[in-house]
């Protein structure tokens, strides 16, 4: 990305050097500033570039912005989001993305690609789908690739991996032709069984497979799809068999061997294999596969231990979620509905904080769950309303004395308006001990198969039952660093 700069001379002005200039200069003053009194505009930008300097990036984004709106000139929104960028501002960075690649339109420069990376690096994979296709098509098939690979780092590193796959395999269908680079082949090829096209994901490791025939990781992805979907079991037993031959060593092709096995019906053999990967590499979905073949020779408890080790080592991982609705269905909500609702009361205490003091608060909540909508209202002791913030998909909305904030992350939102570090992401999930879908998590369970503890977001979460039905307390902590938050949460009604 070019750097946004002032050019002193392009603008009629003399400075004495102290402030940035332009890369790209303006060849004629946009008209906004020729009609502005005196070059109005002009002097925007020269307090704006002033108040970055002395650390005002809010001041200097917004004046930019809101300039960039008025001239239609897209480098003044460019400018905006470097300077977002700089503060640290990922949400406001992304809003000047927009605006800067709007009003690029179809002009060459970097914005749709600048602006393609900020939607991922904000984890917009859906809104990412269609600027990303519009980019590629933009482009010559060699630099497609280049784009691509570009790319990919942000999709291997997505805080929710399903959602980044069926982005990626969306993308990737939609190029034509086809990229050829081995790389991009086989993430694609993960995309499209992520995405429910297993048929694409055969066929792509098959082009994979035709070129380099020694593939291990594609002789080992395709040997699998085919075992786990009970297909042409003798040839994925060869294909995952030439890439245990090729890499010994490697625990998750053991895991494959483990599990064709199981599918052929050489149990005892699928044991060993699966035991032994798992104790080379302890992974959720090789203790989950475990788990399934030590159940199948009804070894309960073995089975048991099996998935309580996968849930600590990730209760969000998809193979682990999909054998446990199948062969222990009360470890997994039944709660189709996704409506309950939660009140009680709250303490937050928070110590080390940078001002060197202790900071906390207290007061009463509630919170209503109604489909994909959450609503956190929180009162103060006496009953007074503090603030209601509803989270959805992708935002998250706070309203306090008649303002709205608005952002993508609630945990965020609520710390910003209210100075208090109550996790509002995901919290409905916390409250049915479960795990927040879309980021890993580490679960814990007592004898009887209750939740215990959740670590997940950099929270540990303890729970207190009355019954084996009842929540009475959660307690929520977090330490960085900087500070450590405790969360106490007492409930007097629960719903689910």
């Amino acid at each position: 990305m070019k750097p946004f700069l002032l050019l002193s001379f392009a603008l009629g002005l003399n400075c004495c050097g102290a402030l940035p200039v332009l890369a790209e200069p303006f060849n004629e003053r946009p008209q906004a500033v020729a009609e502005n009194d005196g070059g109005q505009a002009i002097f925007e930008i020269l307090a704006s570039e002033i108040a970055v300097q002395r650390g005002e990036f809010g001041l200097g984004y917004q004046t930019y912005l809101s300039l960039a709106r008025k001239t239609r000139d897209p480098r003044l929104a460019q400018r905006a989001m470097e300077i977002a960028l700089a503060a640290g501002a990922p949400d406001s960075a992304l809003e000047a993305a927009e605006s800067w690649d709007s009003l690029a339109g179809a002009s060459p420069g970097n914005s749709k690609e600048v602006l393609v990376t900020l939607l991922m690096l904000n984890q917009r994979w859906p809104d990412a789908v269609q600027p990303t296709i519009a980019l590629l098509r933009s482009q010559k098939p060699t630099d497609r690739e280049t784009t691509i690979k570009r790319l990919m780092p942000l999709f291997a590193k997505a805080a929710n991996e399903d959602n980044a796959m069926r982005a990626f395999y969306s993308i990737i269908s939609a190029v034509n032709p086809l990229p050829q680079d081995k790389e991009i082949l086989f993430l694609y090829s993960m995309a499209a069984d992520k995405a429910g096209h297993p048929e694409v994901m055969e066929k792509v490791l098959r082009i994979i497979l035709s070129q380099n025939p020694n593939d291990v990781n594609a002789l080992n992805a395709l040997g699998y799809s085919l075992a786990d979907r009970k297909q042409k079991l003798p040839e994925a037993l060869v294909l995952i068999t030439k890439a245990h031959q090729l890499s010994p060593n490697d625990a998750f092709i053991l895991d494959s061997l483990g599990w064709v096995n199981f599918r052929l019906g050489n149990t005892a053999l699928a044991t060993q294999q699966l035991q032994q990967a798992l104790q080379t590499k302890p992974e959720a979905d090789i203790a989950a596969h475990l788990g399934e073949v030590q159940w199948s020779q009804q070894q309960m408890s073995a089975a048991e231990v099996s998935w309580r080790q996968a849930e600590k080592l990730d209760a969000n991982n998809a193979t682990l979620r999909e054998t446990l609705a199948r062969l222990k269905p009360d470890w997994v909500s039944h709660n189709e509905t996704k409506s309950a609702q939660w009140d009680g009361r709250f303490s937050v205490n928070v110590t080390g904080s940078v001002e060197g003091r202790n900071q906390g608060g207290s007061g009463g909540f509630t919170l209503t769950q109604n489909q994909l909508s959450d609503v956190l209202e929180i009162r103060n002791p006496i009953g007074g309303a503090l603030a209601k913030i509803t989270v959805t998909p992708g935002e998250a909305t706070l309203e306090r004395n008649g303002e709205i904030f608005k952002a993508f992350d609630a945990d965020t939102l609520l710390l910003n308006a209210l100075g208090l570090a109550l996790p509002a992401r995901g919290l409905s999930d916390w409250m049915r001990a479960q795990a927040r879908p879309g980021s890993s998590a580490s679960v814990e369970r007592n004898s009887d198969g209750q939740v215990t503890q959740i670590k997940q977001d950099g929270w540990t979460l303890s729970y207190d039952w009355l019954n084996p039905n009842k929540l009475e307390k959660l307690t929520m902590i977090r330490n960085t660093n900087l500070v450590s938050v405790e969360v106490r949460l007492v409930f007097d009604y629960a719903s689910n």
